[in-house]
């Protein structure tokens, strides 16, 4: 059922001329680059963007320092929508019997979030003015 939601979702932001461009890309915390977890992204046709670590006595380079800070800002957005499941919609804990009502619980929340950043965006491309009121 949450696969049909998201399949909804999609299908109206195509409507509408926008195209979501989730699960392609994978940004995460250095704490999970590891040989394995490249390769098993790889073979899912997946892009790494896991965050490099400098070694005792092999700092980062320049470019790998450079490349940190790109992702860094990609995971900070990322991050905004961890802390508002976290405080605007009940928190980060799931209570529940069964993964797949876990699974439910979550996507749930996942589509709620996207459609109240969807409707964040259209008002701040429409500007402050409109939403001003009458005088």
């Amino acid at each position: 059922m949450i696969d049909a939601l998201f399949a909804d979702f999609d299908g109206y932001l195509k409507d509408q001329g926008d195209l979501a461009m989730g699960g392609q890309i994978i940004d995460a915390d250095s704490a999970y680059r590891s040989v394995d977890i490249e390769a098993t992204l790889k073979d899912k046709g997946l892009k790494s963007r896991i965050h490099r670590k400098g070694r005792r006595n092999t700092p980062l380079n320049n470019r790998e320092e450079q490349g940190n800070n790109t992702r860094s800002k990609v995971r900070a957005r990322v991050e905004h929508v961890f802390g508002a499941q976290s405080n605007d919609m009940g928190g980060t804990l799931v209570r529940s019997i069964g993964m797949a009502r876990a699974k439910a619980r979550i996507g749930l929340k996942n589509v709620a979030y996207n459609m109240r950043r969807l409707v964040q965006l259209e008002r701040s491309a429409v500007g402050p003015a409109a939403h001003a009121g009458p005088p």
